[in-house]
């Protein structure tokens, strides 16, 4: 039990997961299961405790082990050779699955007597030799060790091309955290925000703004802090459920929301003004999250009256670093126009003879928004698949085919996360998969000049 303590001190919201895990592959003396697939959306954990469990399993139970990324051994005799490299001897050459077995079964004479093989992104396999899936399945029965394969991966086994031997893995699930198992993961995080804080403080005060400012730092409790953290999540738990990524931007906005408290503008205890402050810059950043736009960058961008040329010149490197294709550029822009605008606003926007509309005292009353109300301010909601490629059809002057390569570039964009799946993504062919865009108005505004096309003629809020 000493090795689940640890995971579940360190890991409190995968406290199933681990004891399983534990169960399935604990004692050496025990047999291991031959192999065990472990599959799970990005950010929920996969492969940081099974690295941790690796770890500590080698130290408590004096077993060897190994975690490879599947992405880094992109053959199979690279693969072989990491894996023994760590598990026999280092420098040891292997040019085929032949030779790994026969090296791997002379390592009955050492003094471990239980081996796990951990593969990172394991949906890599799929791109090596079709044998290689069903030989490492099979790798206890071909090498007569007590070893183990752990395979790690964002897609489920039912997707493998492999039969052979399938049936008999073991599967484990780590589903997305709930609202307030993030809340409760982001929270431990308290200490080490308040740290950076005082680092910029340091950084960027005379001497007497850093003695008041730190003594107001000395005050934020770990209340103050869940409160801002319910507040951060209100607004991007539903955009984002990547952990990691959460704790990035929840770190960058503490620095915003504690800005009129640290220049004496709002008392630490007014959380009404503190929400009223910190609403339109969440919302800003939501349009941020995998972009890793810094302060300043952020502020640039976000600012349309700039007339330099600083701002323009950090977006168009920014959207040239993705070197997206023709139709990629407006699939994306499509993608935007479904997250922020509303459904029963697109007959009349992509629709040319969509019939006149009566401009009734509701409807101009509707169009007098603020700015903290537009469409474009309030973050992306999500759109189905089939509304995606309606409006990409409608605002593509030329007639193209709904081809294997227009679809593969729908995964391109979610895999650059310039599109994020709110629900269904194993689902996205049968319809019931739901997505959104995470790329801010100007950045769209720059693809558009790109490919020539006006996006604020399309936007609800500008139409």
């Amino acid at each position: 039990m000493y090795t689940t303590e640890l995971l579940e001190n360190r890991y409190p919201c995968r406290t199933d997961f681990i004891r399983i895990l534990y169960c399935m592959v604990s004692k050496s003396e025990e047999n291991f299961p031959s192999a065990i697939y472990i599959s799970g959306h990005t950010g929920t954990g996969k492969t940081a405790i099974v690295k941790d469990f690796l770890n500590i399993h080698a130290e408590c139970e004096n077993n060897r082990t190994v975690l490879v990324n599947c992405v880094e051994c992109y053959t199979t005799k690279i693969l072989y050779e990491h894996i023994l490299e760590e598990l026999v001897l280092g420098g040891t050459r292997c040019d085929n699955f032949k030779e790994f077995v026969e090296i791997l079964r002379q390592a009955k004479n050492v003094e471990q007597s239980g081996f796990v093989v951990a593969l990172d992104n394991a949906d890599r396999l799929r791109d090596m030799d079709n044998n290689i899936l069903p030989s490492l399945l099979r790798l206890q029965e071909f090498t007569g060790l007590n070893i183990c394969v752990l395979l790690i991966s964002q897609i489920p086994l039912e997707k493998y091309y492999c039969k052979t031997g399938v049936s008999e893995v073991i599967s484990l699930y780590t589903p997305q955290y709930t609202k307030v198992e993030t809340l409760k993961i982001l929270s431990g995080s308290f200490e080490n925000t308040v740290h950076m804080l005082k680092c910029r403080i340091n950084d960027n005060c005379d001497a007497k703004v850093q003695r008041n400012q730190l003594v107001i730092v000395e005050q934020i409790t770990q209340e103050f802090y869940n409160n801002y953290l319910n507040i951060f999540l209100s607004v991007f738990y539903k955009a984002c459920r990547d952990v990691p990524e959460l704790k990035i931007t929840a770190s960058k906005c503490f620095f915003t929301y504690m800005e009129p408290v640290l220049n004496g503008n709002v008392e630490l205890s007014d959380v009404a003004r503190l929400w009223r402050n910190i609403a339109v810059p969440l919302r800003s950043s939501l349009s941020q999250v995998y972009m890793r736009f810094d302060k300043v960058e952020s502020e640039m961008l976000s600012n349309h009256n700039l007339e330099g040329n600083l701002a323009d010149n950090s977006l168009r490197k920014l959207a040239r670093a993705f070197e997206l294709p023709f139709y990629g550029k407006y699939l994306l822009i499509a993608a935007f126009l479904a997250s922020h605008n509303s459904a029963n606003q697109d007959k009349r926007l992509f629709v040319k003879h969509h019939g006149k509309q009566r401009k009734r005292l509701q409807s101009v009353n509707a169009k007098a928004k603020v700015a903290e109300k537009m469409s474009s301010s309030l973050g992306p909601k999500s759109f189905s698949l089939d509304r995606l490629l309606a409006i990409f059809y409608a605002i593509l002057d030329e007639k193209v085919g709904l081809t294997c390569n227009l679809l593969s570039q729908i995964s391109t964009l979610v895999h650059l996360k310039l599109l994020g799946f709110v629900s269904g993504e194993n689902n996205v062919m049968d319809g019931s998969a739901r997505l959104q865009c995470t790329v801010g108005l100007e950045f769209i505004l720059y693809i558009g000049k790109v490919v020539g096309f006006n996006v604020y003629q399309y936007l609800c809020d500008f139409a």
